[in-house]
């Protein structure tokens, strides 16, 4: 099959029958509704752009599994240039979307499942590595979306897996049969659940041999009999479904998409089974998909982040204040910022490594740089364009107001010939263009696109603390020693 086109994957949706809840209560025509639709646009834009000769060379690659041309978020990375140009391909859909477009922990999770299926087969004899190449090779020549499922909810965090109240605090196997399996459980915070053709479900934590029943891999249909999905509430998101109100939505066109996803005796057919019991390599999947996920946030965060510097910078020019040197020093420490984020997601991508499976990983400690900084600068950049915005874009009427025709003035003068009138920007400039840009940034600082650039940078692929303790482990510190040790001539 051919790569998909942005409007063959939404129609491929149509097809599912995906059962999604929200507010209480079941969403039938889930494809269209006003609070998901923004996520699934997000991820045509990955279909769409594939099809544009422009992005070709970042979008496309040939499959090492088939020769075939696939999109490149279902490749195997065959080089460090295929890490890089990971990394700049998430920065351009960041750019086009200002939001997350979903696709890429199902990417972080074929290669990181890839790698560790062959060192399991390599061990025991399994046919994982097989049955994954298998699944792969249909994703590939059909351009699917798989989400990769790695948060499990964990219930007491000081408790391993076997340890829980409820068993379900982590996925795991109910029963076996000659066939495949059962599992239970949930995944939580789950990006792009909803408007995923398929689920790659991982291990959340490294585990012990009293814990074997939950080191399970496998991949499953969204729509398995079973299986369903929780939506989760983003700030701002019932914007969506006002009247009249696309300017005060902030990003009309694109959102992101969290949900907690339920696995209710779902039954996998051994064929999409790729970890069954072999506790000790569930911490190598884990540290692989963190690694590759931490990497990414060097390319999807900085490209949201062009556009919030973008934004803050025409904000500035519609207040009349671009030419001022705090507001220039203030967008220059932007983009430094986001510039030294997208440095470390190239840096750990040119300083990958050829894994035993044969694609590439890339560096441990860089990517764990990467995601630390990614807790921190966000942050900074969403606070600078908060100082140059300015409190109007909290405070702002809404959208109704602006052009509501109910006359409160002496003169005649409508509500929204008030509002227009005492929110004007500098000349040349509309009041309308100012409302957007200001939603635009209240949007991306704190509506529903923070969640995909904010609050996510803090703890998607993992929280502050996981990169730390990463660092520790691949900071060679003992080694840094002994280099002091010879210099200064200590034996």
């Amino acid at each position: 099959m051919a790569l998909m086109t942005a409007q063959e994957y939404i129609e491929s949706l149509r097809k599912l029958n995906t059962r999604v809840y929200m507010f209480g209560e079941k969403i039938e025509n889930w494809v269209d509704h006003p609070m998901i639709r923004p996520s699934i646009n997000c991820v045509a834009m990955t279909y769409a752009l594939a099809q544009d000769p422009q992005y070709a060379d970042l979008m496309t690659v040939k499959s090492s599994l088939t020769g075939h041309t696939i999109n490149r978020f279902t490749h195997l990375h065959q080089s460090t240039e295929d890490l890089m140009n990971k990394v700049k391909m998430q920065r351009l859909l960041g750019q086009k979307t200002a939001s997350c477009f979903q696709r890429c922990v199902g990417m972080d999770a074929f290669n990181s499942v890839f790698s560790t299926t062959f060192e399991i087969d390599e061990k025991y004899g399994t046919h994982y590595h097989e049955n994954f190449k298998k699944f792969l090779t249909y994703v590939q020549d059909n351009d699917l979306t798989v989400d990769g499922a790695m948060t499990d909810p964990k219930g007491d965090r000081s408790k391993a897996p076997h340890d829980q109240a409820d068993p379900d605090m982590y996925v795991h196997v109910v029963e076996r049969r000659p066939d495949g399996i059962v599992v239970c459980g949930a995944k939580c915070h789950q990006t792009g659940s909803i408007n995923s053709h398929w689920h790659i479900f991982m291990p959340t934590i490294s585990m012990g041999e009293a814990d074997k029943d939950w080191a399970v891999s496998f991949a499953c249909p969204t729509d398995a009999e079973g299986m369903y999905m929780i939506y989760g509430r983003q700030s701002c998101d019932t914007r969506k479904l006002e009247e009249d109100a696309s300017i005060d939505v902030g990003n009309a066109k694109f959102g992101g998409q969290e949900a907690l996803v339920v696995l209710d005796h779902v039954f996998i057919p051994n064929e999409y089974i790729f970890l069954n019991g072999e506790y000790e390599f569930a911490g190598m999947i884990v540290e692989r998909f963190a690694g590759y996920h931490r990497q990414s946030y060097g390319g999807c965060k900085v490209g949201v982040g062009d556009t919030l510097i973008g934004a803050a910078a025409l904000a500035a020019e519609y207040n009349g204040v671009e030419k001022a040197s705090a507001v220039k020093d203030k967008l220059i420490e932007m983009t430094h910022l986001n510039e030294t984020l997208f440095c470390c997601g190239i840096a750990c991508s040119a300083q990958g490594f050829k894994t035993k499976a044969g694609n590439y990983q890339i560096d441990l400690l860089l990517a764990n740089v990467c995601k630390q900084n990614v807790t921190r600068f966000p942050y900074e950049i969403v606070r600078l364009a908060e100082d140059i915005a300015g409190g109007l874009m909290v405070t702002m009427p809404s959208q109704k107001d602006f052009n509501s025709d109910t006359v409160v003035g002496r003169n005649g003068e409508t509500i929204g010939d008030i509002c227009n009138k005492f929110f004007v920007a500098r000349e040349g400039v509309s009041t309308e263009n100012r409302q957007r840009i200001m939603r635009f940034i209240e949007n991306l600082c704190l509506g529903a696109a923070a969640v995909g650039y904010r609050t996510e940078s803090m703890h998607g692929a993992g929280s502050p603390q996981a990169q730390r303790i990463m660092i520790a482990r691949q900071g060679n510190i003992q080694g840094k020693k002994q280099l002091a040790k010879d210099i200064a001539g200590i034996v």
